[in-house]
């Protein structure tokens, strides 16, 4: 390890450590260094190889580089791994790591380790992830690889986003964007493009649409003009979901236009089942053709090739919508039933959709004559609509429950 190299090299010169210390590193905190309890910074180690009359690179020696590079490609592997198929990871890559991290100074493999031990120390909840991003945040700016300053920039962001703090994670990303801009004199169209559709996602969650539209306009702008297609599906995903929520019929169809044509130039799997679930949600809310909706979704769901289990709930959930299109209320209720929010999704918009699900319940029990239920329904839904931002869909919810509150003769604000 460093330290013990540091005191092999010293005795090699036959220097004491009040002689290796000098002016600028004290006895003590130099003993700390060479018994691994205190981690030096890049100045001290510099001065230290100074004292030692070598390079730097000598000092933290070769072999310690390819050894670091050995658990960099483990590490790799451990977190490419799928969370749900193995719940462990992270506690495995803690382990993996944590030998290391006083070693953890300078060059990329040092730097994407304390990141993705940072990460490890988030979802395992060990509170203790703020230093080591920092620290691989400090190394990815002097070595200027943006791409990965802003993968940890996003992660900053969305630590507060799943807890659906909106005001938090939009603060972090505009001031993580002013940061990268002053330390990177240029960020890859890439990078770029990653910070806008966080910028442009996180101020619909707050609920600033027009600054969130001219971020992500300009994105789009950008990326056509560049010819760039990263993120462009995303970027058209958004600006679907914007104007649906806002009801710009004529801007949705135009945005589920370019979606399929994105998907058609990709041949992407994803990008044209997605596609064709925006086309029914479109039958669904703007043309009413409830029956082509449910064809639609039925061919999805009997097709054995659609295996995109993370989208099969969108599916049932616009099954059910189109059921209660056709009056059939009581499947349409099953349909709802067995709709789960998904946990990966906390935007506004995706929770908006599914928190929708009480309130279509709601009327099709007012249909079935069950008040009281149809009431406990609606109200539920008001509940989860209460911390988003207002939109047609939380009006709709209120509507629907002070409706149905007339129905009982009751009143609520």
């Amino acid at each position: 390890m460093l330290g013990e190299r540091i005191r092999k090299l010293r005795k090699q010169k036959k220097l004491t450590l009040e002689e290796l210390a000098g002016t600028k590193l004290t006895k003590g905190m130099l003993s700390l260094i060479e018994n691994n309890k205190a981690n030096p910074s890049m100045e001290s180690l510099n001065y230290i190889a100074e004292r030692l009359e070598i390079d730097l690179s000598q000092l933290l020696n070769e072999d310690n580089l390819d050894e670091l590079r050995k658990v960099i490609d483990e590490a790799e592997k451990l977190y490419m791994l799928d969370y749900e198929e193995h719940p462990e990871k992270y506690k495995k890559l803690l382990t993996l790591i944590e030998p290391y991290v006083s070693q953890l100074n300078q060059g990329y493999e040092a730097a994407r380790l304390l990141e993705l031990y940072g990460y490890s120390c988030y979802f395992e909840k060990k509170g203790d992830e703020k230093q080591p991003l920092e620290q691989a945040a400090n190394l990815y700016d002097q070595m200027n690889i943006t791409t990965k300053r802003v993968s940890i920039a996003s992660f900053r962001c969305l630590a507060y986003f799943i807890n659906h703090d909106y005001e938090q994670a939009l603060e972090t990303i505009l001031q993580e964007r002013q940061e990268i801009e002053r330390n990177h004199a240029y960020i890859d169209p890439m990078s770029r493009l990653d910070l806008d559709y966080n910028e442009a996602s996180f101020y619909f969650a707050v609920g600033n649409t027009e600054a969130a539209k001219q971020v992500m306009e300009d994105a789009i702008s950008f990326s056509q003009k560049n010819k760039i297609f990263y993120r462009i599906d995303d970027l058209y995903r958004l600006a679907a979901a914007d104007s649906l929520m806002s009801e710009k019929w004529e801007q949705y169809d135009y945005y589920l236009t370019k979606l399929n044509q994105y998907a058609d130039f990709s041949d992407d799997q994803m990008a044209k089942v997605t596609a064709k679930l925006f086309q029914i949600e479109s039958l669904n809310a703007v043309k009413h053709d409830y029956q082509g909706a449910l064809t639609m979704v039925d061919q999805f769901l009997d097709d054995p090739e659609f295996n995109q289990q993370r989208l099969r709930e969108w599916f049932y959930l616009e099954k059910g919508k189109a059921l209660h299109g056709l009056k059939r209320y009581e499947e349409s209720i099953h349909f709802f039933d067995i709709v789960v929010v998904p946990s990966y999704h906390h935007h506004p918009f995706d929770l908006s959709q599914f928190y929708l699900k009480e309130t279509y319940t709601a009327q099709c029990l007012v249909e079935l004559g069950k008040i009281d239920e149809a009431l406990l329904a609606a109200k539920k839904a008001v509940e989860l609509f209460d911390h988003l931002p207002d939109s047609p869909f939380k009006e709709f919810s209120k509507e629907t429950f002070h409706k149905i509150c007339s129905l009982k003769g009751e009143t609520h604000d």
